[in-house]
């Protein structure tokens, strides 16, 4: 008698001979219309009982996924596999889309499925029947609202898209040549619709929800996202120093010698694109928690988790013409950990805060947003845009890259952002941090712990106590006081010791002393969401 194996098997299976090389191809489920060759990459086509060969797959861009196919899980109660998987290539970065088979029940066969992994997002979602009545999607665009299929929804992202390459075994013939167009789409019962052209008429229609990869109880995962960089390194095209990713998936990165922004997002072998970098950095200033540098924080559902710093971006708010308001800049630093995916640490001045995007959106009313039971409440709308970046990004970074943005407080230190850039709109959902809550989770000590308290610790979500405007007040008088008491070049001391003399903050803190004979009150402000780019898009 032969021991049960862990890993579930297929009870049928359909096997032939790849036309190509002859190695054998094999066909878990009777509905699957395609498959790869996993030795020589023929894209075959199932005719009857023969296969016929109709292009070949290009090679996977390796990445940081720690799926693969023949990985098992179970959702609902339900055992399933992975055995097909696309990738997606748009402007912004790629994406994958794995074929899922569920085990087939006694009187159903095995139920495709996808299972959307973009940046360390995850969407489980089903294919469904084509529309009676098809939209047509030209002219659509980011943050309309449409009705598709009787219900109505949220247009998140609309992307022109094309296929890089196919793996193992799919229900349908994959799209080697060309573009197409991709619409994500979102409503606030947290549900993901998407609709393509990728096969002309009728678009394909699925609809599916977030998940995360816990809650799929996977086996047979990668055992590892590191990768080997050894001849991954290159030379920068603006000075010639040596580079070299860290994440595969990565679509930018700065040199560490001359700060110029390279976009590798069409391969090392490519014509790499750069620009030159001019502002505060350039003049010493380096992130408060260094890069590569790793945290444990708890950011969400699956609670504590070591968080790695990737990236580091400096960005600012763009004041109406004829405004009286100031600029303000804040930071925000790229976090990666391998099965949550991404999320932002945000340094404003009015203290720490972190977000991830969210999957659905709330419902909004005027300036009010209802999501999950909880009622946030606008707090500032502006253009923002991005001026220094460090580390490496999953999106391509452009010069000056803009959003506008919207800020909402919600209850106990809760907080909300809309980010809008013309190619998608993404909502992300996080809450106030004290500075020492990331001081010990990053393990910073000296100068750099002292920089990351010079925010006055957030008041959202606070009771009891004086109250905020009394506060204000009482900060008021005793900086006109010590104001009264130091000429103007003391009075930015703290702004030259925490960021160095070159610094954005140095230089404003300056013009305002100038401007105002000693005394300034500033605006305020900041954003609390991260990079809209490519976060949260094609699930």
């Amino acid at each position: 008698m032969t021991e049960p194996s862990s890993t579930p098997r297929p009870q049928r299976a359909w096997r032939a001979l790849c036309p190509n090389c002859g190695a054998p191809v094999e066909f878990a489920s009777a509905a699957s219309a395609s498959a790869v060759c996993s030795f020589c990459r023929s894209t075959l086509v199932r005719e009857g009982e023969a296969l016929r060969r109709i292009g070949v797959s290009a090679e996977l861009f390796d990445d940081h996924s720690p799926l693969q196919l023949g990985a098992t899980g179970r959702h609902q109660g339900v055992g399933f596999t992975l055995v097909g998987r696309l990738q997606y290539r748009y402007p912004e970065g790629t994406w994958n889309e794995w074929h899922l088979l569920f085990d087939a029940g006694a009187d159903a066969p095995p139920r495709p499925a996808w299972l959307s992994e973009d940046n360390g997002a995850y969407v489980l979602s089903f294919d469904q029947p084509p529309l009676a009545e098809p939209p047509a999607l030209d002219g659509w665009f980011a943050g309309q609202r449409v009705l598709v299929d009787g219900r109505a929804w949220s247009v998140a992202s609309v992307q022109t898209a094309s296929l890089i390459a196919a793996q193992g075994e799919l229900p349908r013939p994959p799209k080697l040549q060309g573009s197409f167009t991709v619409v994500d789409l979102r409503n606030e019962r947290g549900e993901v619709g998407t609709l393509d052209d990728a096969d002309g008429t009728p678009l394909q229609w699925a609809i599916g929800r977030s998940v995360a990869l816990a809650e799929l109880a996977l086996q047979g995962l990668k055992e590892s996202s590191e990768k080997t960089v050894a001849g991954r390194s290159f030379a920068c095209p603006s000075c010639g120093a040596a580079m070299a990713p860290t994440l595969a998936s990565t679509q930018s990165l700065t040199c560490a010698q001359c700060h110029a922004v390279v976009d590798i997002s069409l391969g090392l072998g490519a014509d790499l694109a750069c620009y030159a970098q001019a502002n505060s950095g350039a003049g010493g200033l380096e992130p408060q928690i260094p890069l590569g540098r790793t945290g444990r924080l708890a950011l969400g559902a699956e609670g504590p988790l070591d968080w790695q710093v990737v990236g580091y971006q400096e960005r600012c708010d763009l004041p109406a013409p004829g405004s009286d308001d100031e600029q303000t800049f804040w930071r925000e630093y790229l976090l990666y950990h391998r099965t949550a995916g991404f999320a932002f640490l945000v340094d404003a001045e009015d203290g720490w805060s972190w977000v991830r995007p969210l999957t659905g959106v709330p419902t909004v009313r005027g300036e009010q947003a209802m999501l999950e039971g909880r009622v946030f409440r606008q707090r500032w709308r502006y253009d923002a845009k991005v001026t220094w970046v460090q580390g490496e990004f999953y999106w391509r970074v452009q010069r000056d890259e803009r959003a506008t943005v919207t800020d909402y407080d919600g209850p106990a230190g809760a907080v909300l952002s809309r980010e809008e850039t013309g190619r998608e709109v993404v909502w992300s959902l996080g809450r106030t941090l004290e500075a020492g809550a990331v001081q010990t989770a990053f393990g910073l000590s000296g100068p750099a712990a002292a920089a990351l308290r010079r925010d006055a610790t957030p008041l959202t979500g606070k009771g009891g106590g004086l109250s905020q405007g009394l506060i204000i007040l009482i900060v008021v008088v005793v900086v006109m006081l010590l104001m009264s008491r130091c000429g103007s070049e003391d009075a930015c001391s703290d702004e030259r010791a925490t960021f160095g003399p070159a610094s954005t903050e140095y230089q404003q803190c300056l013009a305002r002393q100038q401007r105002s004979g000693g005394f300034s009150t500033g605006t305020g402000g900041g954003s609390f969401g991260g990079f809209s780019t490519g976060g949260g898009g094609h699930k």
